[in-house]
């Protein structure tokens, strides 16, 4: 019966192209048939692998005493946020869900992600701002269903969730699917950003099902890469001596995790059959206050592929009357395919406290010995973002497939079926070259190429550039009121001409009015020249834990990822910041350590561009004054500078320098002593911000050395001689001062103060030179020097902890032992270890490089290690305690390929002009810097911090 079912299905039928070309063409089979075979080197896990245990790392009597009065101010901080319905950027009390399970996210830039276990079930869904549901929405499967003609037959879920994810699944609805997968046979192989899962004798034992799944994750693409959707192409082999005839299904619940799933009047109905795309469109309204969501599931017909749908189904029982997961899956298991009695094209409608789902069947029929290919889409339309604050904005996909949410998921997936197979050519061919590259060791792609799951997965939102929907009366921003000033206008007239008049002038000044709000956002589209594309804004989080928008002090580090692969929006995100320079906003901020703070200083690089109201209302971080940080201004400059010479862009170098001038300007204050160096304040005021540090630091030090010597290569490209001879002279100045003060013969020391750790040495102490070498510039210290520092790192910091297998510790003392004078500096930092395995390289030393860097690879992603595949931390312990899961710093593993294969920079640019006077660009300079002093701080402990020093001073005398 069921061979019958099959074969009436298998009619030939030729689908074409919009070309007018068939589906099936035999240059495209090739290309199908290569790309089943997963690439040479991916990160492999069996099914049966259940990971290790990740752990979070724990704090000493001493660290926590010495943070307490942070964390009673950030609680009530946060209550107070949360009372007024915003986000926080620290929740404490957040208990994540346990997972060392993860697997290749789905979809393009900044639509929205999907994550995907790599035991086949879909989890840590994130298509809101910074809200992340992880629980496995167990309904979202693919399963197989296979039959012979000697009457045996075979069905499972093609996924292994764990035991206590089924403990609580209702035995009556989707509990009642075929949960026997025998996963010693299932391995999963990842290669950012594809994925393979080879079925190698499930369900029958001589069938081979290979599911590769692609999401349209292209460098240099400003189209294709926004998509939210995904293709899984499934090839399947059979070794028997019969045919086979196998049903591919795929389940999805009208749902976006947590409790809106069961709200009611969510809609399920059939797509438009084009090209033989056959689907379903699932409509999701949402809860609180978050934008409705359309999912669309598809599959393609094909000469030997049949597909048939069921837009409804019911998670409950069968007691409810309507057709159930267990109805559905019945039918399946016994016809192949679905009903036309349950393929109704009318809108189904959910009802509340009940979850509904829909499925997508593709029948074919193997012969024996041979191979079939069967393809399906997953798409999902959010157009809108909407932020706590209010406002909204529309992603970067909505300029090609406009705002319609049904449209853009149906024609997303049909897109996607139709196109997928050249957007793997491009993957191929972009990675090629790092796969082939015989200076490399096998785990390295592995590492540079799966970090990049977080351009996908870090909360990363992307617009299409335009400003957002402002309501005037609700907007937030600014401290001044306002007034339209409508009454000027002429009203003379009739009836009809004054309410026209009125209305006119009425919109005028709202326009006027939002036009001036927005003048005091940090939209970066303005400096775009008259032949530079507005490719959109860009925005990715610190971190799952840490809810901060381009945190820049971390995106120095991290965005190699996008200047290599997507250079028009590392640029579009480096005009944010600079507009936010030239931003000053005097509304009252409040710090965890006890202060209140003008919200953005003029001339001061904010530490990231908000959470609430991103770009209007800058600095979420509130530890400390982000306007007193050290590192943020001269990495600023550095990576301004890099951008020019990497992108040849003479036009944004020109509009963006007198952002990078005032950034400098504002950084004079801190050279108290006036010998060309800025000095730290004996506070943690750099990305360090729990490790203190006073005086010349070897870390900011080296950063503002390299930050002078770029800001004069800026004013000669822009034709700036004084400033250019100014900076030059005091680079030079600088670069004296910090060997001589810092230098002790065999590494750079700490900092200069004399304290207990300055002596200490820094896995991060020569930052500065890195960028120097990477900007093409003067390196900032002798290579002598350089190659005896990183040298001590690598023998310190890198193996002299765990045998080199962890990473580099931040800090370590002469004697030995780890620096344990803050929770920072004993920790690892994996994307600080890649940056200095990026120095190593390119001070010569490769083996040392790679040995360094071979750590963080070895404890995130290795079998053995501590379990972090696809969720990198910012930092663990020696022991495996991390802190900062999923988080944005990692992908400075594209800084070690920056310095591997360097590119062609544009140092020749602008014009050829004659000397400039130092003295007279001096006297410029000096003049602005006067007028962006800070006031003096007034230091008040307050009774928390004055509590907790005499706690400290009782348990731990000195």
């Amino acid at each position: 019966m069921r061979k019958n079912s099959i074969a009436h299905l298998l009619q030939p039928k030729q689908y074409p192209y919009k070309d007018g070309n068939f589906r099936v063409r035999a240059d495209r089979g090739a290309l199908t048939n290569h790309c089943a075979q997963p690439a040479t080197r991916t990160w492999q896990r069996k099914f049966d692998d259940e990971g290790k245990k990740i752990e979070m790392f724990s704090m000493t009597m001493h660290d926590v005493v010495s943070i307490m009065p942070m964390i009673l101010k950030g609680v009530m901080i946060n209550a107070e946020e949360k009372g007024k319905g915003r986000d926080i950027i620290y929740d404490i009390f957040r208990k994540w869900k346990v997972n060392c399970c993860r697997g290749l996210p789905l979809g393009g830039i900044g639509a929205g992600s999907i994550g995907r276990s790599y035991r086949g079930y879909f989890q840590h869904f994130q298509i809101f701002p910074a809200l992340y549901e992880e629980k496995p929405i167990l309904a979202n499967q693919f399963s197989a269903f296979i039959s012979r003609p000697n009457g045996k037959s075979y069905s499972t879920v093609l996924s292994a969730p764990s035991a206590d994810d089924l403990k609580g699944v209702d035995k009556s609805a989707i509990g009642s699917w075929d949960w026997k997968l025998k996963e010693k046979n299932c391995t999963y192989h990842a290669l950012f950003p594809r994925s393979w899962t080879v079925y190698d004798g499930e369900p029958d034992p001589e069938i081979k099902i290979t599911c590769r799944q692609i999401s349209p994750f292209l460098p240099h693409n400003y189209r294709e890469s926004s998509f939210p959707v995904a293709v899984f192409t499934f090839t399947v082999h059979n070794s028997g001596s019969t045919d086979a005839d196998v049903t591919l299904l795929f389940t999805w619940a009208n749902s976006v995790g947590g409790q809106s799933e069961l709200t009611g009047n969510h809609t399920n109905s059939k797509m438009i059959e084009r090209d033989g795309v056959h689907g379903v469109l699932l409509r999701h309204r949402t809860a609180d206050g978050h934008p409705p969501v359309t999912f669309a599931i598809a599959s393609q017909e094909t000469e030997d592929v049949r597909v048939t749908d069921c837009p409804f189904f019911t998670m409950g029982s069968s007691n409810s009357g309507d057709f159930t997961a267990k109805n559905m899956w019945e039918e399946i298991k016994k016809h192949g395919s679905f009903n036309e009695a349950h393929t109704d094209k009318e809108p189904r409608v959910s009802k509340p406290g009940s979850s509904i789902g829909a499925a997508v069947a593709s029948a074919t029929t193997v012969p024996a010995g041979g191979t079939r290919v069967v393809s399906f889409a997953l798409s999902w339309s959010c157009p809108e973002v909407k932020f706590p604050d209010r406002k909204m904005y529309h992603r970067r996909y909505t300029k090609f497939y406009g705002f319609d949410r049904d449209a853009a998921a149906e024609s997303l997936a049909h897109d996607a079926l139709l196109e997928h197979l050249d957007w793997e050519s491009k993957i191929e061919e972009w990675q090629r070259p790092v796969l082939q590259d015989k200076r490399l060791p096998e785990w390295y792609p592995i590492a540079l190429f799966n970090e990049l799951y977080y351009l996908n997965a870090g909360g990363t939102i992307w617009t299409d550039g335009l400003p957002p929907k402002i309501s005037v009366a609700s907007s937030g921003t600014g401290t001044e009121p306002f007034s339209l000033d409508v009454f000027h206008t002429d009203l003379q007239g009739n009836a009809t001409g004054m309410s026209k008049t009125t209305a006119d002038g009425v919109l005028h000044e709202m326009t006027s009015v939002t036009e001036n709000l927005q003048s005091a956002a940090a939209f970066g589209a303005a400096l775009l020249g008259d032949t530079e594309e507005n490719v959109g804004q860009f925005l990715y989080l610190e971190g799952m834990e840490y809810h901060m928008w381009n945190t820049y002090d971390v995106h120095f580090y991290a965005s190699f990822a996008l200047l290599t692969l997507f250079p028009e929006i590392e640029l579009s995100l480096q005009r944010d910041f600079a507009r936010a320079v030239l931003l000053h906003d005097p509304r009252p901020m409040r710090t965890l350590n006890g202060k209140t703070v003008p919200r953005k200083v003029l001339g001061s690089v904010p530490h990231d561009v908000g959470l609430n109201d991103p770009w209007f209302e800058l600095n979420a971080y509130m530890i400390h004054d982000p306007s007193r940080w050290k590192d943020l201004n001269p990495k600023f400059v550095l990576q301004i500078y890099r951008d020019v010479v990497a992108t040849g862009n003479v036009a944004f170098a020109r509009a963006v320098w007198p952002a990078v001038y005032l950034a400098m300007a504002y950084m004079d204050q801190f050279d108290r002593d006036r010998d060309g160096m800025i000095e730290n304040e004996g506070r943690p005021d750099q990305t360090y911000d729990l490790w203190s540090v006073s005086g010349i630091s070897a870390y900011t030090g080296g950063i503002w050395v390299a930050a002078l010597q770029a800001a004069a290569a800026m004013a000669r490209i822009v034709g700036d001689g004084d400033t250019e001879c100014y900076f030059r002279a005091r680079h030079q100045r600088a670069k004296r001062v910090y060997n001589d003060e810092l230098w002790n013969g065999t590494y750079f020391n700490y900092d200069n103060s004399g304290g207990k750790t300055s002596s200490s040495i820094q896995a991060d102490q020569l930052a500065g030179q890195w960028y120097a070498h990477v900007c093409g510039l003067e390196p900032a210290v002798e290579e002598e020097k350089a190659q005896s520092a990183l040298g001590t790192v690598l023998d310190y910091n890198v193996m002299r902890v765990k045998g080199g297998t962890v990473g580099a510790v931040n800090g370590m003392r002469p004697d030995g032992t780890i620096d344990m004078s803050s929770t920072q500096s004993k920790e690892i930092w994996s994307g600080t270890t890649y940056a200095v395995a990026a120095g190593m390289i390119h001070e010569g030393m490769l083996e040392a490089a790679f040995r360094t860097a071979k750590g963080v690879h070895d404890a995130s992603w290795s079998k053995d290690g501590f379990g972090y595949a696809f969720q990198t931390p910012e930092a663990w312990t020696a022991e495996g305690g991390y802190r900062g899961l999923h988080y944005m710093r990692p992908l400075s593993v594209w800084a070690m390929q920056w310095a591997l294969s360097p590119p062609e920079l544009h140092k020749d640019l602008g014009p050829v002009s004659s000397p400039g006077d130092a003295s007279l660009g001096q006297e410029k300079f000096e003049k602005v810097a006067s007028m962006l002093r800070l006031p003096e701080e007034v230091e008040h402990e307050g009774f928390l911090r004055a509590l907790c020093h005499i706690i400290r001073q009782l348990v731990f005398p000195a």
